[in-house]
């Protein structure tokens, strides 16, 4: 065996310099051989950064990983992402809310580590968001103690167009009444507000933390769905893929809108469609912030591109996108920056992000011993990578998670079935 094993060194390290995919390709027949010779210490389902994070945290700590994905890892959720790293009070979860600080703050060092292991950029950006209130925020009663900073549209984004009367008339046909659209007019006309926040670019993050995770030893198997979770003798063994079995005491499940097809616990996420697409912005400085609208975000990159989102569908795992909703969402950022009349879209598309029931992450062990749960991240994947990374691995080699996880426990929702 261990003849076998020098062998496949070897074939890898004679492989010619820029034979990317040959070299893929013998990793990958390695891994299949060694899942026949070699247990690791944890299991990843899943190759999103959720999945991606977690791995480099537990290779961190010693563990040896395998990260099985059924795909290419980092081209679901992670791919379709915009990257706006959200933490606002009103458009977060109060029970998230810890969790969301936290991850946010922790994001500079988590980019800087894999930038530096990388060798590649994640574009974080710090200009921070432009924020127009929608109905839902003015009626949110945290409202008058968010701590909100008036900007004006034109020191801020001279390329943003101007507030029209038309604003008004859509609060009213939202349903607000007179003392709702004066508090609305005093909010938005001909103020905005800017919140400190970042932005970063999901797959030039999720591109990173692939690449950190191999250099750390962490093992990919791609293109290789898992079809269950192995237990043994009551508790997890390693788990059943359409092409083999991999052993492991420990399995975390971080499979995202397929959590829930995994036997033996059905996690009940589902798959939220959203659609997006991609701008070239006139000029690269166009745009500094992060443009959210009630109609749509516009997420500059420091390369000159624009995405412009996103659609919230409850659409099964159709990942199609549509012309009318792609116009649409186009028209609609065109709105709110008229030089982008002429922009070209470089790309549209649909990602399925992991919702729950109470749109809630799934963080925790589950009643398996051995098996874990870190998905149902919903439109936070992104945004609350670093924590989940950090408070999984605490869970996961039981050196004591510094936050509450109840909140998010698997178990909860075995308990909303008993009731």
């Amino acid at each position: 065996m261990r003849h076998a094993q020098k062998r496949s060194q070897r074939a890898l390290s004679s492989v010619p310099a820029g034979d990317e995919a040959l070299v893929e390709s013998l990793a990958a027949a390695a891994v299949l051989y060694n899942a026949q010779v070699k247990n690791w210490d944890v299991i990843v389902i899943g190759g999103g950064i959720i999945g991606l994070s977690l791995s480099i945290e537990l290779r961190k700590r010693g563990a040896t990983v395998l990260v099985v994905e059924r795909g290419e890892p980092g081209r679901e959720a992670s791919h379709a992402a915009g990257g706006m790293l959200v933490d606002w009070p009103l458009e977060t979860p109060a029970a998230l809310q810890q969790l969301a600080t936290a991850s946010a703050r922790m994001y500079p060092e988590f980019a800087h580590e894999l930038e530096v292991e990388s060798d590649v950029k994640v574009d974080l950006r710090e200009q921070g968001t432009i924020l127009l209130l929608s109905p839902k925020h003015i009626r949110h009663p945290g409202l008058g103690a968010a701590a909100l900073s008036p900007a004006d549209w034109g020191d801020l984004e001279p390329a943003m167009a101007k507030l029209t009367l038309d604003q008004e008339f859509d609060l009213k046909q939202n349903g607000l009444d007179p003392e709702e659209i004066a508090m609305a007019r005093g909010a938005m006309h001909p103020a905005s507000f800017y919140l400190k926040e970042r932005s970063v670019d999901p797959r030039a993050l999720t591109a990173a933390a692939l690449k950190t995770a191999k250099r750390r030893g962490v093992d990919i198997s791609s293109g290789d769905e898992v079809t269950a979770v192995n237990v043994s003798d009551g508790r997890v063994a390693g788990v059943t893929t359409t092409k083999t079995s991999f052993h492991a005491p420990r399995v975390v499940n971080c499979a995202g809108a397929w959590s829930g097809q995994i036997a033996p616990h059905a996690f009940p996420t589902r798959p939220v469609k959203g659609q997006m697409l991609c701008l070239a912005s006139p000029s690269h400085n166009l745009l500094k912030h992060v443009i959210r609208s009630p109609e749509v975000y516009l997420i500059p990159r420091s390369d000159g591109r624009i995405l412009v989102g996103a659609t919230v569908e409850e659409a099964g795992f159709d990942k199609r996108t549509d012309v009318e909703t792609i116009q649409r969402l186009r028209r609609a950022a065109v709105s709110l920056v008229p030089e982008l009349r002429n922009a070209k879209i470089l790309e549209d598309w649909a990602g399925l992000r992991p919702g729950t029931p109470d749109a809630l992450p799934i963080l925790g062990a589950t009643a398996t011993p051995g098996y874990y749960a870190a998905t149902g991240h919903f439109r936070d994947g992104i945004l609350l990578a670093p924590i989940t990374s950090q408070v999984m691995a605490e869970v996961m080699t039981e050196t004591g998670c510094k936050h509450d996880l109840k909140p998010f426990s698997p178990a909860r929702f075995s308990r909303n079935q008993a009731a």
